[in-house]
């Protein structure tokens, strides 16, 4: 299993607007053959920032799959715009 870490900051003024939109993206990510489940948690600290988890069976389920799946131009469309600066991913493994 591989976790996905991307650390997400939004535009201030536009986390309600980015949690509604990621609220209708979700079911894209989750339905990507590969994907075990996601979390996304908003920050205590800095209100604009969020960490999406994402639990993958491998890393190309993510890096070719998800991202080269129809479904990633719907979710690039509904959630990119909320990005500054665009995200930080990174993969990860239990040791």
């Amino acid at each position: 299993m591989i976790l996905e870490v991307a650390t997400l900051d939004v535009r201030p003024g536009q986390e309600e607007a980015f949690e509604s939109a990621f609220r209708e993206a979700a079911p894209i990510i989750d339905g990507t053959p590969g994907c075990l489940g996601h979390q996304l948690q908003r920050c205590l600290e800095r209100r604009n920032r969020y960490v999406l988890l994402v639990r993958w069976n491998t890393l190309e389920d993510h890096t070719l799959g998800f991202r080269g799946s129809p479904g990633y131009q719907r979710w690039k469309a509904l959630l990119h715009h909320f990005y500054d600066p665009f995200p930080t991913v990174e993969h990860y493994e239990a040791v």
